[in-house]
């Protein structure tokens, strides 16, 4: 009894199913079933770009030594990071952290290792360029600079895009209202926007000399800072429905 149920069941829903079929597969064999795409549909790109000026120092400051064992070199490069950081709580309107550190080994012509070598590291943050120049000369006798980089603050930035939206969609609006008009349209409706940023990375500047020239001085002279400009590039892409 199971059986015959299940197919007359089966009979019942592919006899309801057959007017359907030919109807189904015509609309999957014509393309020309599917809805259409509406006219006069225009892609429009508008872009609005700013070169701002960097307002974040950030210098990087080294200490390398050599031992003959990795746990009292590890020690002395600790002690050396520590000294410099508490020092450098001191200096206003710089921030201080720790950065890289690194220990390897030398080894020997036999393949045995002869010596240890490591390097620490502490990183110098700050929007006052003088405070962060002159706490990097107090600090030489400890630490090196190891290079200076400029970047935009994340207010600047925001600030710098928040700008560049709206010159960007100003002249996404009057490229579709000039483009309507050329082909004839009265105005126009927008379908689809989409709004991007791209930065520019910022370019670092190393100072080669600096641990030759601070290598014997109690404190070094405060650097020459002087920063440059990110450019900061706001991007409307999308389409309108010219009408």
């Amino acid at each position: 009894m199971i059986r015959r149920k299940t197919a007359a069941t089966l009979a019942i829903a592919l006899a309801a199913a057959l007017p359907l079929l030919p109807h189904a597969a015509l609309a999957q064999d014509n393309p020309n079933d599917a809805r259409p795409e509406p006219s006069g549909v225009l892609s429009l790109s508008a872009e609005a770009s700013a070169q701002v000026p960097q307002d974040v120092v950030t210098i990087t400051l080294f200490y390398e030594e050599q031992a003959a064992d990795p746990a009292s070199l590890t020690d002395t490069l600790n002690q050396r990071a520590d000294a410099a950081l508490q020092k450098a709580k001191n200096a206003r309107g710089v921030s201080a952290r720790s950065g890289a550190f690194s220990i390897y080994p030398s080894t020997d012509r036999d393949g045995r290792i002869s010596a240890w070598h490591g390097r620490t590291e502490i990183v110098l943050e700050s929007h006052d360029f003088a405070a962060a120049s002159q706490l990097a000369g107090t600090l030489a006798p400890l630490m090196q600079v190891a290079g200076v980089q400029f970047s935009l603050s994340p207010d600047a930035r925001h600030a710098a895009e928040e700008k560049l939206s709206a010159e960007a969609i100003a002249s996404f609006r009057e490229q579709a209202a000039a483009n309507a008009h050329a082909f004839g349209y009265g105005g126009y409706a927008i379908r689809q926007v989409d709004v991007g940023r791209a930065n520019a990375m910022p370019r670092p500047l190393m100072l080669m000399g600096a641990r030759t020239m601070a290598a014997d001085a109690n404190a070094a002279p405060p650097l020459s800072l002087e920063a440059g400009t990110s450019t900061v590039t706001v991007t409307v892409s999308g389409s309108v429905q010219m009408k």
